[in-house]
């Protein structure tokens, strides 16, 4: 895999400021997230041509924004691809600068550096990503860590019920999926303008079905993207559904960290999140290649929670079932005991999981 060690300086602080999804129908998705996620709302900015909501658990900051014009982009984005992510906005020092360093290395031009007066970030601008996804670069003044994206108005809150219970932290990583053929290319555009590193690669086969993927990763460590393209010469399978139904590349699952992820597991169950279930074999196996007590390899057992181990330590992780209905948006509960890969023997049984979901047969277990 390639590598890109000089990093313009503005570029070696990214972080993920937070992540813009467009949707259908503002309410409902914002409920949802309230509801079932355990999110507050933070903060409400709207247009002539917009209506957005800023949500946030933990030290993730979730905005979803509904179209209210055909002006705006999300009346095209989600008319093409449904509700879905449009937007990693990526924390810096210095926009100007980073901005600048990116465009210099082939990023295409979204918007221009703009200062901004008041509340909220004072520069922003924005370069192009993957599909339709795009990178706003903000600025923010030294410790409003906290702060609200550009035009937001603070709601008036109360902390989100048991938000504690659910005890989500913050992102760990995005994945996202490509069409055949775009995954190097993809690795190489993180490389060259953003200063990424490629810094985990493996090809996974499921019976005669076969993907493809690569993690690139900020130098800062804070921004983590695993690209997944499917294998042509394979039969179609889930990247490929993916891919259908959203009408080109985009991001199929955010990762949320957990310090527990089988208490946060059985928290969102109880709120009425769904997730896919594991073959009863994976955990009579499970012992024999991790040393695990037996409690906890029966409270992984009972919760669906699969685990692996590195050289740094183990992590613990399960998908939640899609309720897109186009079958494509999920999301990812991940705990890290010190592991610092993703679960490469258990990628298979990920990938295998969400097989038996969109085959229909998400209730068997082997």
């Amino acid at each position: 895999m390639n590598d890109f060690p000089k990093v313009a300086k503005p570029l070696r602080d990214l972080s993920i400021d937070y992540i813009e999804i467009y949707v259908g129908n503002l309410e409902s998705a914002a409920f949802d997230w309230v509801d079932r996620y355990a999110f507050t709302v933070v903060g409400t900015s709207g247009s002539a041509e917009h209506r957005s909501i800023a949500l946030r658990h933990g030290m993730i900051t979730l905005v979803l924004t509904q179209a209210t014009s055909d002006r705006h982009p999300a009346s095209t984005y989600v008319s093409l691809h449904g509700d879905g992510v449009a937007d990693i906005a990526l924390r810096t020092a210095d926009v100007e600068a980073a901005f600048s360093a990116a465009v210099t290395n082939g990023a295409g031009v979204h918007r221009r550096p703009t200062r901004h007066a008041g509340d909220g970030p004072s520069v922003t601008a924005a370069i192009q990503g993957f599909g339709d996804v795009v990178h706003t670069l903000v600025q923010r003044e030294s410790g409003d860590g906290f702060a609200l994206p550009t035009g937001f108005v603070p709601a008036l809150r109360a902390e989100s019920d048991r938000a504690e219970d659910v005890g989500l932290l913050d992102i760990d990583h995005i994945a996202v999926c490509l069409s055949t053929g775009d995954l190097e290319r993809t690795v190489e555009m993180y490389q060259k303008i953003l200063g990424f590193k490629a810094i985990f690669e493996e090809r996974i086969v499921v019976g005669r079905q076969a993907m493809e993927s690569q993690v690139v990763q900020s130098p800062s460590g804070a921004v983590t993207l695993t690209l997944i393209q499917p294998d042509a010469s394979a039969d179609p399978g889930q990247i490929d559904e993916f891919l259908k139904g959203h009408q080109g590349s985009g991001v199929q699952h955010l990762a949320f960290s957990s310090r527990d992820a089988v208490r946060s597991v059985r928290a969102l169950s109880i709120r009425g999140v769904s997730f896919l279930t594991t073959p009863s074999t994976y955990y009579d196996l499970l012992g024999e290649r991790i040393s695990l007590e037996e409690q906890r390899l029966e409270d992984l057992r009972a919760t669906n929670v699969l685990a692996d181990e590195d050289h740094g330590g183990q992590l613990f992780q399960i998908f939640t079932a899609s309720t897109h209905p186009r079958h494509t948006l999920f999301f990812e509960v991940i705990e890290r005991q010190g592991a610092e890969t993703f679960g490469s023997s258990n990628i298979k049984a990920l990938y295998e999981a969400v097989e038996l979901e969109r085959t229909g047969q998400r209730g068997l277990k082997g």
